[in-house]
């Protein structure tokens, strides 16, 4: 179902919704639109004849409602696994250690273990 607009209706006057519904031709091609008070049920000509309302966004909630976005680890809580090495390096086919030259996975931990510059 397409959205709804708000509009002020001309003919009755009303704050209503308007409804499109779709003009098809006689071989069920979409030609246009048909747009209509939901109130009374006056047609408009056009998109340019209707008179939009100004949407305002409900004001119920601030900026103290939302959520905190929660910190799971800390600088130091990533222990040196790969997937946080700057030296981690990822293609389609395997993890591979730049470093060390060799497979990793990205749970793996070195002690040669780098911060990458993104995470600091």
């Amino acid at each position: 179902m397409p959205p709804l607009d708000s509009i002020k209706c001309p003919a009755c006057g009303e704050s209503s919704l308007l409804k499109r519904a779709p003009r098809y031709d006689d071989n069920f091609r979409k030609v246009g639109e048909r747009l209509s008070c939901v109130a009374c049920g006056h047609v408009f000509a056009g998109e340019d004849e209707v008179p939009f309302t100004k949407r305002a966004a409900p004001a119920i909630f601030d900026e103290t409602d939302r959520p905190r976005t929660p910190r799971i680890f800390q600088e130091d809580d990533y222990g040196g696994t790969c997937l946080h090495c700057r030296n981690y390096l990822v293609n389609p086919f395997t993890q591979r250690c730049g470093l060390h030259h060799r497979v990793v996975e990205a749970t793996d931990t070195c002690k040669q273990f780098e911060a990458r510059a993104d995470e600091t």
